[in-house]
Parts: C-alpha cells; structure tokens; sequence
C-alpha cells in the first residue's frame, strides 16, 4: 500500500511539473492593441481601412479590418504580404461580433488566444488556456495554429471556415459542414446563403423567413454513387509541368476510393488558391500568382457564369442566384430586364418588388401570368404532380403563397413563398403566376 501511494504521489508530481513547464515562452506572448495608423487603405477587397498585426507569413497576416466606423473584424489575408493591397480576406474569428477602436488581441503565458473589447469584455477566443500550448504561427497554407511542445496542433483555424475554403482545408462531418455568405460586401454578418456538406450532396440553399426550411438553389454532381460523406477538401493537384487542377475532394464511408469534382484548371501554380461562397451567393475560386493577370489573382471558377457558348438561355447564369434581382425582378442572362406586373413587364430597377396584399381573401386578390418564366428552386426542389389549376387552388388557399410556378410538360406544381428572381427562359411550357391585389 505503501508503495502505491508513493507511485501514485510521483506520478502525480510528474505531471504537475510537466504541465508547469508547458507555458508559453516570453518571446512568443504577445498584445496588440487594434489602434493607431493604418497599414493599407487601398485594399482590393471591402473597401476597408486595415491594420496588420503578428502573426503572419510570406504570404498570410493577421489583421484587424472594419469597413463601417469603429467596428473591426479580425481576420487573416492571403497574397503577397509585401503589397499590401493585393491582399483578400480567407478567414475570420469574430463576424456579426465586431470590437472597437483600442480592443485587444492577447497570446498570454496560458497559450489562449483572446479577442477582447477595449473594457476586457471578451468576444471570441480559441479556448486553448492552460493545456500545453507553447506557441503560435500561421503554415505555409494559411492554417494558423496553436500547437503544444511536440507540435500537436490545440488548435486549428482550417476547423472554423466561414465563407472560404483554402487548399487542404475541409467540410467535416464531424465538425463545421457548411460555408456560409457575408450579408454584404459592407456589412460584415452571416448573409441568406450556404454551401453545405451533407450526407451524400454538397449544395447551395438560400436561407429565408419566409419558409420553414432553407431552399436548395444548386447541388454539385459527383459521378459515383454515395453513401455517407465524411468530409470535402479544397485541393490542388499538379496535373502536368504547365497545368494544375483545382477540385473538391469528397471522402465517402461507403467506398474504398475517395470522390472529387472538378473545379478548375490553370496554368500556373495554384497553390495560393481559395474557394469562397461570396455575399451575392456565387461561388468563385480565386489563385494567386505573379503568373496572373495585372492584379496577381484570377477567377479560376465561377459557379454561376453568363458565358453562353452553347446558346441556352436556361443553363447555370446568375439567373439563378435567388437575389440576382434583388427583392423581384425578371432576369435573362444575368441581367435584370423586367419587373413582372398585372400591367405587364416593366422596366426593373432597384424598387421592384412583390406585389403586397391586405388581405388572404381571394375576393381580394388576383393573379398575373409570365409565360415561360421560372425560378430558381424548382431544378434541386421537388414540385408535386397536379394540375394547373389545382396548382393555383393550393397557392389560393395558402396565405403565405406568394404565387405559384408550373410545368405543363411534366404537369408539376411548386408554390413561391419566395419569388425574388424569376428566369425567363423562352420556354412557353414554364408559366409563372403571381398574386396581385385587385
């Protein structure tokens, strides 16, 4: 008995002298106070005033960056570190939570990373206090990391994507699955769209009150069948001396082989390349390089393009992104062209909107009809089999439904209680029908 008490006091001793020794080194603490000038005012991105801080790298720095008065973000760059305004935002630690003028971002003795208001209010922090840290760097592919004294990483900001992916950064099953939208360029919360990793689909939904559940407005294909989706990396693969391809690695608990889709191919090296669901819900891949056009970066991928070479007019445009037009419009091509009334089309600007009912009683409202317009959730959400009529009737009885869309080909019907942005796509078998007051 003695001798177990004795083991288990040395034991004991071991460990607490272990975990003393395990703090962080003086010369890897810091503090930064977010005040004083600014290092650029001309960045590529939101408009913003920024100030860059440590940690950083060739080609990543920490910065604070606010584009309204005294409310800043803190986030890292990614570019050349040496021309600062060529820089674009790849992650943040604080969106819809902004800190003020003279706020404080501390790597203290304890190995926790703490963003504070100018009062010691805390706003966000990487819950890494006390638990062996001993530093603190961002990786040769922008992964800032805690890590202990045998390099194990506490903490990883590849596990906290926003609206971005950079390559070898994933969607997890067992962890962040989804990307999510900034509201707008200037207003930095979560916006109406996500790109999310499900059990066998990665899709786009537009995220609205005025439905139960979010709305599926794309889905990337993956040929070979899925059973259970484990996680999806950003990646970059060397395709030959000259080209490298850019995709979205799929792991799948059901095969014995992992899945990707193409994203893109470049020839130059992509290695500084990211893939970011941006605030207008396109997705686009940006790549860096002195190879690049004048402004080092180019679009290497767009979801949602207007190029057309093959002439249709209801293919993957920007038509199909819900607030294309904003509150309504009438879209073709990218471009809004009309604002649907009972009084037929009319110009479209920035005022359209859906017609406003008083009241639930059909007495009191009437339809208007757009032949050959459709919207963009019927491709990736299922209509119901009914007829045109039937179709209306439901829409009639339901105070929510906004107005009703219909295929007369295969006689399905999907009621709006979202219009925004309606495609015209010449094809007189896909009518629109949208309530209007009398």
């Amino acid at each position: 008995m003695k001798f177990s008490i004795t083991s288990a006091f040395c034991f004991t001793l071991s460990i607490f002298l272990t975990g003393a020794q395990a703090k962080v080194p003086v010369d890897k603490q810091f503090r930064v106070v977010n005040e004083g000038g600014y290092t650029d005012h001309n960045t590529i991105e939101y408009n913003a005033d920024v100030r860059g801080y440590q940690p950083y790298n060739e080609n990543f720095r920490l910065s604070f960056y606010n584009t309204t008065p005294n409310a800043y973000t803190l986030a890292l760059r990614m570019g050349d570190r040496t021309k600062e305004s060529s820089l674009r935002w790849v992650w943040e630690a604080n969106r819809g939570s902004p800190v003020k003028e003279s706020s404080t971002l501390t790597f203290g003795e304890d190995g926790n990373l703490v963003l504070a208001q100018p009062d010691g209010r805390l706003v966000w922090q990487t819950n890494t206090a006390n638990k062996g840290a001993v530093g603190i760097k961002i990786m040769e592919n922008g992964n800032m990391v805690i890590y202990d004294n045998k390099g194990k990483f506490l903490w990883q900001s590849f596990d906290s994507p926003t609206d971005t992916l950079l390559i070898g950064q994933s969607l997890k099953l067992s962890g962040r699955n989804k990307l999510v939208s900034r509201r707008s360029p200037s207003v930095n919360t979560n916006g109406p769209y996500s790109l999310v990793m499900e059990d066998k689909q990665l899709v786009l939904y537009y995220t609205t009150n005025k439905t139960p559940k979010p709305i599926a407005y794309y889905s990337y294909e993956f040929y070979s069948k899925i059973t259970q989706l484990q996680s999806m990396t950003f990646r970059t693969v060397e395709d030959s001396d000259t080209t490298w391809v850019l995709d979205l690695e799929a792991v799948d608990s059901g095969s014995e082989f992992n899945v990707s889709t193409y994203i893109s191919r470049q020839k130059h090296n992509a290695t500084l390349s990211f893939i970011r669901l941006e605030s207008d819900g396109n997705v686009r891949a940006w790549s860096y390089s002195t190879a690049a056009t004048s402004s080092a970066w180019d679009v290497t991928y767009t979801a949602f393009t207007n190029d057309d070479p093959d002439g249709y007019t209801d293919g993957y445009d920007e038509c199909r992104i819900p607030e294309r037009c904003m509150n309504f419009g009438l879209c073709k091509k990218g471009q809004c062209n009309a604002c649907p009334s009972d009084k037929g089309l009319l110009g479209w600007d920035e005022t359209c909107k859906t017609p406003s009912l008083a009241s639930c009683d059909p007495k009191t409202f009437h339809y208007f009809k757009i032949e050959g317009a459709d919207s963009f959730m019927t491709k990736y959400n299922g209509g119901s089999s009914t007829t045109e009529k039937a179709c209306g009737d439901k829409c009639t009885r339901d105070c929510k439904c906004l107005g009703f869309f219909y295929n007369r080909k295969n006689s399905n019907c999907w009621l709006g209680y979202e219009l925004k942005t309606l495609t015209r796509t010449g094809d007189s078998s896909l009518v629109a029908y949208v309530k209007t007051p009398n």
